[in-house]
């Protein structure tokens, strides 16, 4: 089985839950096997002004990086992660991926690493995921689960490319349990 980890954020409605109910529906997956999540942070969003007016909290994401363990090929991961996606609200509008990648979001599921393999495919598929390096709202929570994982491009370990990040979007650690996905 695979090891793989996700990046799993929300800046829409009931953050929280929606987070919790993404765990649920993970667990519950054939073919997957939940393994941890880190602890929840709140993270300032990277968005353009006009969709931090149009989410919640100004646009604050809540955010966490998860471990599953999974027999599933990474296309039909992805298949099946914006399912939940889909399954929790997420609407997809038009437009290029990269005006999208700015919408405020029910949920938002990312592959960051699927063992150690590198692929660059269709679908928007690329893993290791090509911006996480530069991504403190990622990285934190992922240093949590594998602080000793190498990335299998950079060749840092995720201890190191934390570390030495230039991004100064502010992440801190939320008040609720270390498993807030058990409540």
């Amino acid at each position: 089985m695979a090891r793989v980890f996700l990046s799993v954020g929300s800046n829409l409605g009931d953050r929280l839950e929606c987070l919790r109910r993404a765990v649920d529906q993970l667990r519950a997956m054939q073919d997957l096997r939940f393994l941890d999540a880190s602890p929840l942070y709140r993270t300032e969003p990277w968005e353009r002004e006009s969709a931090r007016e149009q989410a919640d909290d100004g646009g604050w994401f809540f955010n966490c990086a998860v471990l599953i363990e999974t027999e599933l090929e990474p296309g039909a991961l992805l298949t099946r992660l914006q399912s939940i996606e889909d399954t929790l609200g997420r609407i997809r509008r038009g437009g290029t991926p990269e005006a999208q990648r700015f919408e405020p979001r029910t949920l938002d599921i990312d592959i960051l690493l699927y063992d150690n393999r590198v692929i660059s495919g269709p679908e928007h598929l690329h893993i290791p995921h090509l911006l996480m390096h530069e991504r403190r709202f990622v990285l934190r929570p992922l240093a949590d689960l594998a602080p000793d994982l190498e990335h299998p491009v950079l060749y840092q370990t995720i201890r190191e490319l934390l570390d030495t990040l230039e991004d100064e979007h502010e992440v801190a650690v939320s008040d609720l349990p270390r498993r807030w996905f058990d409540e």
